[in-house]
């Protein structure tokens, strides 16, 4: 009988403990290699590009860099790896950008140890996996009715509304995003008008009150 193909990871994620673990848990089960960690997106895009990983395993928000941000910088350059999102948070503003940035799978990190295992398989093969709570935001998502001639906000207007929610300045938007103040202030113009408000404070509750914001 053949053995089958042993599969090699990269773990990202900002705390060491978790990053522990997960090597732990995979070193010591049979198929899989974790060649190297990382402990934000930006190292992430980088150790990719060194070590050629066949699943990354991604969280998403990390003071160094957004996970979302790097999973879009991995397509950009055409990364062989796939994407298995790995988080605590499975809000619409969370899975939704992850998925189009285009992540091959999303699941919380409360995920049993065997179905983490059967998750790296399938994205190592490019198939979707999903949490089931996941699913069912994504499937509600693509469901939901909107108003009369409501534009609905970009994956990039629901990030920088995200993290408006949490009270993150424009600077410190950039920084997680990687990308200009002025670009933020566009985007905010931009969402604003969409929610038809007129300042940061109004668009969360609109967000909040249209269900764009879980």
């Amino acid at each position: 009988m053949t053995a089958e193909p042993v599969i090699s990871l990269l773990i990202v994620d900002d705390h060491p403990v978790v990053r522990d673990g997960l090597r732990g848990m995979f070193d010591s089960a049979p198929g899989f290699h974790v060649l190297g960690e990382a402990a934000d997106g930006v190292e992430a895009v980088a150790r990719a590009a060194d070590l050629d990983p066949d699943v990354i395993l991604m969280d998403l928000r990390m003071p160094g860099g957004s996970g979302v941000e790097a999973i879009r910088e991995l397509a950009r350059r055409g990364a062989r790896a796939k994407v298995l999102v790995l988080t605590t948070y499975d809000t619409d503003s969370d899975t939704l950008p992850a998925i189009e940035a285009g992540a091959t799978g999303y699941l919380l990190k409360d995920a049993p140890r065997d179905e983490l295992f059967t998750a790296v398989r399938a994205a190592a093969e490019g198939r979707t996996v999903l949490s089931p709570a996941v699913a069912s935001r994504l499937v509600h998502a693509v469901r939901a009715p909107r108003g009369p001639g409501a534009e609905p906000l970009s994956a990039r207007e629901r990030e920088v509304l995200a993290l408006v929610a949490r009270g993150t300045s424009n600077r410190e938007i950039a920084r997680e995003l990687f990308i200009s103040e002025a670009t933020v202030k566009t985007h905010l113009t931009h969402l604003y008008a969409k929610l038809g408000v007129n300042d940061r404070a109004a668009a969360v509750a609109a967000a909040y009150d249209r269900g764009i914001l879980g």
